[in-house]
């Protein structure tokens, strides 16, 4: 659906640690854009409801995290997890995760995820507005692959999980590099 799509232009609000400014909490703001996360590499990026959840925290996240080895032996630069959450929110997930491989990427706003047609609401659970569970794979900014989970509406009963996973995902690379050679 999303294949051959050029990825929005957004800036987005995150908080990077510099020791500089001391003290218990020595992050400052640094915006970064679209540009910044995609520009001249091939990356995944896979998106979820929300950091802390049980599907992205026990399946979906450390799969990615544990198979970064694997995606880089089929051409991948980066991994990259976007979630409707900030920075702060963000950063403590990955601290909790102990992530070394995946980067998170706050779209705090919204506005990526509205901008790719993948924010839904999930007022059913409180959440208010979230992205749809995807994932990705971005050459250069544009989409190279889609896998979107099935049943995209607001308030959703489900939280479907397959489709978006780090093995459809490493299939599809593994898959691609054999027509390709």
């Amino acid at each position: 659906m999303q294949t051959g799509k050029k990825l929005p232009n957004v800036t987005f609000k995150t908080r990077v640690r510099d020791e500089s400014i001391g003290g218990d909490n020595p992050f400052k703001w640094e915006d970064k854009t679209t540009e910044d996360y995609f520009a001249g590499k091939r990356v995944v990026l896979f998106s979820l409801p929300g950091a802390f959840t049980p599907t992205c925290s026990t399946y979906q996240l450390p799969g990615f995290e544990n198979g970064f080895a694997d995606f880089q032996a089929e051409g991948i630069d980066a991994i990259y997890c976007m979630s409707v959450n900030d920075s702060f929110v963000m950063n403590k997930w990955a601290q909790s995760q102990d992530l070394k491989n995946v980067g998170v990427i706050p779209d705090g706003s919204g506005e990526f995820t509205r901008r790719m047609g993948m924010l839904v609401h999930k007022d059913n659970l409180g959440f208010g507005v979230r992205s749809w569970r995807y994932a990705a794979v971005v050459k250069d900014g544009v989409v190279e692959a889609w896998f979107e989970e099935p049943g995209l509406s607001d308030n959703h009963g489900e939280d479907p999980y397959g489709v978006s996973s780090p093995e459809t995902v490493l299939a599809y690379l593994k898959d691609a590099k054999q027509k390709a050679a």
